[in-house]
This record gives C-alpha cells, structure tokens and sequence, in this order.
C-alpha cells in the first residue's frame, strides 16, 4: 500500500522536474484558450461577473480542484499553475490599465441598446442578446413599452441599466408586453400612431400598408402611451 507521505509521487507524482516547464506552458495556453472562449460567448453569457474575472475564477477553481481529489496529480505542477495564473492576471490588469483598446478587448465596452425610445439598431447588433431577452429584462423593470424608455445600456457585466422619462415626458412607444407585441404585423388595420416591431420607430400611419422611415422594414403595431406604474 502507498505511503501518503511518498513526497516525491505526492508533490511531483513521480514527474521529472523538467515537466514544470511544461505545466507554465499548459496553463498559459489554457487562459488564453479561456479567455477567447468567454470573449465570444459575449456579456450575457457571463453576466454579473466580467470575462476577466470568469476566466480567472474557472482557471484557479480547475487548478485546486484536481490535486485535491486525484492521485495522479501533483501538488507542486497545481501551485505552479497557481503562480502562473497569478501572473498572467497581473500582466494583464497592467495592460489594461495601459491601453484602452486592450481593456475594451478584455471587458468590453458599455453599448447603448435604446437612445430616445428607439433602438440603437448598430449597438444592438454586436451583442448576442436576442430581443425577446432584453424586453424580457425591461419587464422586470416595469417597462411597458419602449417610450417609457430614454437610455438603455448593457454594462460590460451584462446587466442592463434603464434610464426613464419623467410622466410628462413619456411618448408614444413600441409595446413590449407579449400580448401587445405578439399583435404585429404588415397589414395596418386602422389609423393612428404605429411602431415600427424592428427599430422601434413611431410614426402616424394610416389604413394598409407601409415601410419604416427608418429601417424600411415593414411589420408594424399599434403604438402605446401608457405611463410606468412602479
């Protein structure tokens, strides 16, 4: 039966010490495969935590979790990766702290997804947060429809920050309650104010069909004035 206390298979699992190198290169490869892998998973898909701070929570988790439960793992190769991991996190806070387009290539940068009640059509593109998600996140906000709505962002966290109209300010506005939403369509049945489903555009619309001022799409619903009940 194995001595727990074998100290060369128990630190270094019988390894040579060469195999060090080795486990500097892994783990080096390994963040940066992590960090391009969360990069293009986007905000949302680690939302609350930036990019940075995920790769570092799943690279260290990693390394703890495997010499503590596998045998044939050695302590020392673990706290190498440790050290190295700490490294690469220092060096990359100082680049950040250097170079804005680096950060903005790390964390991201905040985007604004609605602008005067209408969306920021070319924002929300480079995000992979499909529509349904974000009015969902407007519903939790007591958003009723987009002209309740002034500013809205996605942090480099992944939450959204609501900025309102005051009462007296609010404006027609696209509805974004299902029941309202779900309504749209090319054939305008009646006269009056109409959002445009894609941009979020209002306009006065009469009886038929037509195409968006603004993005030339053609789907449409009845526009809505409701003020925000909180």
């Amino acid at each position: 039966m194995k001595d727990i206390f074998e100290w060369n298979r128990l630190l270094f699992n019988d390894l040579p010490a060469s195999f060090i190198f080795e486990v500097i290169f892994r783990s080096t490869i390994m963040f940066a495969i992590l960090l391009l892998t969360l990069k293009l998973a986007g905000k949302r898909g680690v939302k609350q935590l930036s990019i940075f701070e995920t790769v570092i929570i799943i690279a260290l988790g990693s390394a703890a979790g495997d010499p503590m439960f596998y045998e044939d793992v050695g302590i020392v190769p673990a706290a190498i990766v440790f050290i190295v991991i700490i490294v690469l996190y220092r060096l990359v806070t100082w680049f950040t702290g250097k170079s804005k387009k680096f950060e903005e290539f790390i964390e991201g940068k905040t985007e604004c997804l609605i602008k005067e009640g209408k969306f920021s059509i070319a924002s929300f593109k480079k995000e992979s947060l499909a529509q349904d998600e974000f009015f969902a996140e407007l519903r939790i906000k007591s958003v009723e429809h987009l002209g309740q709505v002034k500013y809205a962002f996605i942090e480099t966290s992944g939450e959204i920050s609501v900025f309102y109209y005051k009462e007296k300010e609010v404006k027609y506005g696209l509805p974004i309650l299902p029941e309202s939403f779900n309504k749209k369509s090319k054939i305008i049945k009646n006269d009056g104010i109409h959002a445009c489903t894609f941009c979020g555009h209002t306009e006065e619309q009469k009886a038929g069909t037509a195409k968006c001022t603004v993005c030339k799409k053609e789907e449409w619903v009845e526009a809505i004035k409701t003020l925000r009940i909180t």
